[in-house]
């Protein structure tokens, strides 16, 4: 899709286990996305919605030339923060001032897309309010979400998720083994036994077991995770001493909730003391975590109970020092309630030795309690929702418990960002920015810890301070802001932690364009910075109020400023990435005033700073200056080339704004030489990238004027119907094929060769049939597959082949990258 490339944990996921058979649900769902823009599985915990609502995702995704995004809500409590979690889920940055929904809603407008919202039922309201926005407002998207409550819209239409059905145990099982429930059992069972199979003398029992388990998945995957050390007919029989025990006392509860729970407690009952600790100590952790933050939340060794070491603020540069966060007192521990392995000689803290944790990690992943994941950045784990809550349960059943669980959690999360932010101006951005992103869901739960907690806010204040550099560099800043907006609010008292939120705040909400106010905060920032003597703080603050300038179009008033803090210098304390952007920032107002000797000295002095470090984000405005600098001299191809590297340094380091900022000026480039074509390819792609952060780039003169003249030069030379028609194929392009394209770089889209020709992976030309080159043609017309079998005559099903092969052959996954194709070769 065009806009910021969604990232991969909000793709459909890689099955990683067999689905069993729902071929009803899935058919139902299918023929109810067909007619109904909003289509919620309900049903209770583990009976199989999110799995369902993943393959179903999957059957109809060709149907939406926009994609089909999954939003995992389980780790997210806050409501106000559900439609920028959407937001992110479909790669948009927004930096306007608009309310949300409302700016969410303009910027999906013109997309069609499939939108799955996983676990809505703790958001309901926060979920139904963006739902209607997104139904009202965006006739293109389609919404598919689990719960277990309806969301109450009367435009929602229902899908029930039943439990798999069950064979009568004392009737005719020779068919059996294609019984979805039994299948399921027979599954999971081999990956713990190998070779086991359902048999004559096995399938009665397994029968049986399904049935006491009523059907639910869950339910089954953590029965059949015990055929490693039992038989069928044992499970069984323990299984139901365990439900007997359960169930008594307690009439009131749904019958199949205390299905589930017997089966959760069970497995909890065989798990090991520490096995115990370490589920109940993991459930604080929302969504997916790796195994360093297990071993921080879990551990009792004295590191995990000491307080974040201080680090400097600035990667080179002395540092007044950072503020401590307080140490957490040890919570009470009453006698017998925390499990404790046993040792020769007496008993042991469970995690006392390093390999403890990861001991107690395995085991849950054996039991199939906790989910192993492999991804971009390594193994990470994750623990489904039901047996999080029923950790939590276990947690809270000591007093404190819970309290130092989310506080090691917290430190541990201020530790890495701290890590981060120290090195921030170096090697290791790409880095920190897939582990942070990774991490979405462990900051909130830190932030929110932090400003929900009495005596906490100070600290709250201070990570959410000290993300300056992900809330700014990674398109956040409307999330940044909601979080410092919480933490001012909190923390009034003068401190530094105080002066370093004010001028973030004002960073961030400058970018959102909300200038009055970043100005203001900005200010009082740079005031408090005075006061309290913080000379490094102060000049953090300066930078922001020159930001404000230049972004407000004061271009002489932005010269000046920057003149002044770059004769002046970096300032002890002072992050040396802020020093740097001073030195951007002043180039910057150089290049747009004309003077581009100015501009190119003051470049190429940065560039060097930051090739001495390994630094790339600022290195990727500084070369985005450069280019701006030999535009204003007329040296194209060397403003071409510099342009080039900062969109190499910006997909590095996920930049949005900057790869929108740096397409718009190779726009320009491409215009000046006479690269019409190219030309309204990139302002195609640009215009896609810029509608997912400001349509109208922030309101600024000189972006919008350097954009219409590239389309007056581009669109006189080529006529209006051929720009048109490259506008539109750029527009199609993914961020990925987009970045690709303008840095004509190998992977990036091929105009393809006459009569149907396509270069393969592998170099050669790939042919379509004429029937092929007739259905592609009518797929960039926009038909459906059953308007081209109604145009073709033919049946649905055949047009369907057509469109798979003609999507194979050519190595694409969806049909907009057809109709580009399509229009390229017209």
């Amino acid at each position: 899709m065009g806009g910021s490339a969604p990232r991969r944990e909000h793709s459909l996921p890689a099955e990683t286990t067999s689905f069993v058979d729902r071929r009803g649900e899935l058919t139902e769902g299918r023929e109810l996305l067909a007619r109904a823009r909003l289509v919620t599985l309900t049903g209770p915990g583990g009976v199989g919605k999110t799995r369902l609502a993943a393959r179903l995702a999957a059957r109809v995704q060709r149907a939406f030339p926009d994609g089909v995004r999954i939003v995992h809500l389980s780790g997210l409590h806050d409501p106000d923060l559900v439609p920028l979690a959407v937001a992110d889920a479909l790669g948009l940055h927004d930096h306007s001032s608009r309310p949300q929904p409302d700016a969410l809603v303009e910027q999906v407008r013109e997309r069609r897309l499939l939108l799955v919202l996983d676990n809505c039922e703790h958001l309901t309201a926060a979920c139904a309010r963006l739902a209607a926005a997104l139904l009202l407002g965006a006739e293109g998207v389609r919404i598919l979400a689990t719960s277990r409550h309806r969301l109450g819209l009367t435009e929602e239409h229902l899908l029930e998720v039943r439990p798999l059905p069950v064979p009568d145990p004392d009737g005719d099982l020779s068919a059996a083994d294609g019984c979805p429930a039994l299948a399921l059992f027979a599954d999971r069972a081999a990956a713990v036994v190998p070779g086991f199979r359902l048999t004559p003398d096995n399938r009665a029992a397994v029968a049986r077991l399904c049935r006491r388990l009523d059907g639910l998945p869950l339910a089954i995957e953590l029965a059949a995770v015990r055929m490693r050390v039992l038989d069928a007919e044992q499970l069984l029989a323990r299984l139901d001493d365990r439900y007997r025990v359960l169930t008594t006392g307690s009439p009131a509860a749904p019958p199949r909730h205390q299905t589930l729970r017997a089966a959760v407690a069970w497995s909890h009952d065989l798990c090991t003391g520490p096995e115990q600790l370490a589920w109940a100590r993991l459930s604080v952790l929302p969504g997916c975590f790796d195994l360093e933050t297990a071993e921080a939340v879990c551990a009792d060794t004295p590191e995990t109970r000491a307080a974040p070491v201080p680090v400097p603020v600035g990667a080179a540069l002395p540092s007044p020092g950072a503020v401590p966060v307080p140490a957490a007192p040890p919570a009470p521990r009453p006698a017998g309630a925390v499990p404790a392995s046993r040792g020769e000689g007496g008993t042991r803290r469970p995690f006392s030795r390093p390999d403890d944790v990861l001991d107690a990690l395995a085991g849950l992943v054996d039991k199939s309690v906790v989910q192993r994941e492999t991804g971009a950045g390594g193994v990470r784990y994750r623990m489904l929702d039901t047996l999080r809550e029923y950790g939590l349960e276990r947690l809270r059943r000591v007093a404190g418990e819970e309290e130092a669980a989310r506080r090691r959690q917290r430190d541990h999360v201020l530790r890495r960002v701290e890590a981060y932010e120290h090195g921030w101006f170096g090697p290791g951005q790409p880095e920190a920015v897939a582990r942070l992103r990774a991490d979405r869901d462990a900051l909130r739960a830190a932030l929110d810890f932090s400003l929900s907690t009495p005596g906490e806010a100070r600290t709250g204040l201070r990570l959410a301070g000290t993300l300056w550099f992900y809330w700014h560099a990674c398109g956040a800043s409307r999330e940044g802001l909601h979080w410092l907006d919480r933490a001012l609010a909190a923390c009034p008292e003068p401190t530094r932690e105080r002066a370093r939120g004010l001028w973030v705040a004002g960073l961030l909400a400058a970018a959102t364009q909300d200038l009055p106010r970043g100005r203001r905060h900005a200010a009082d920032a740079l005031a408090l910075a005075r006061a309290l003597g913080d000379a490094a703080e102060a000049a953090h603050a300066e930078y922001v109020i020159g930001v404000i300038r230049l972004f407000g179009d004061d271009l002489p008033g932005a010269l000046s400023h920057f003149e002044a803090t770059v004769a002046r210098g970096p300032v002890p304390g002072q992050h040396l990435s802020l020093a740097g952007l001073d030195q951007v920032e002043l180039a910057c107002a150089l290049g747009f005033l004309g003077e581009a000797d100015r501009a190119v000295e003051v470049c190429e002095r940065t560039l060097r700073l930051c090739e001495r470090h390994g630094e790339q984000w600022v290195r990727s405005y500084v070369a985005r200056m450069l280019a701006l600098a030999h535009t204003v001299r007329g040296d194209w191809a060397l403003a071409e080339r510099h342009a080039r590297d900062a969109l190499r340094l910006k997909v590095a380091v996920h930049d949005v704004i900057g790869m929108a900022l740096t397409l718009d000026l190779l726009a320009s480039v491409a215009a000046e030489r006479g690269a019409h074509e190219h030309t309204a390819v990139l302002l195609g792609g640009a215009d896609r990238v810029w509608a997912g952060i400001h349509a109208g780039r922030w309101g600024s003169r000189t972006l919008n004027a350097a954009r219409g003249r590239s389309e007056e030069l581009a669109s006189r030379a080529l006529g209006q119907e051929a720009f048109d028609r490259a506008h539109r194929r750029g527009g199609s392009l993914s961020l990925p094929d987009l970045t690709g394209h303008a840095l004509q770089e190998p992977g990036r889209p091929h105009p393809g060769g006459p009569d149907g020709e396509q270069p393969s992976q592998d170099g050669c030309a790939v042919r379509l049939t004429r029937r092929e080159n007739e259905v592609a043609r009518l797929v960039a017309e926009g038909l459906a597959n059953q308007q081209i079998a109604d145009r073709l005559v033919i049946a649905r099903r055949t047009a369907e082949g057509h469109v798979e092969r003609i999507l194979s052959k050519l190595g694409f996954s969806n049909r907009s990258q057809i109709a580009a194709w399509v229009t390229a070769r017209r």
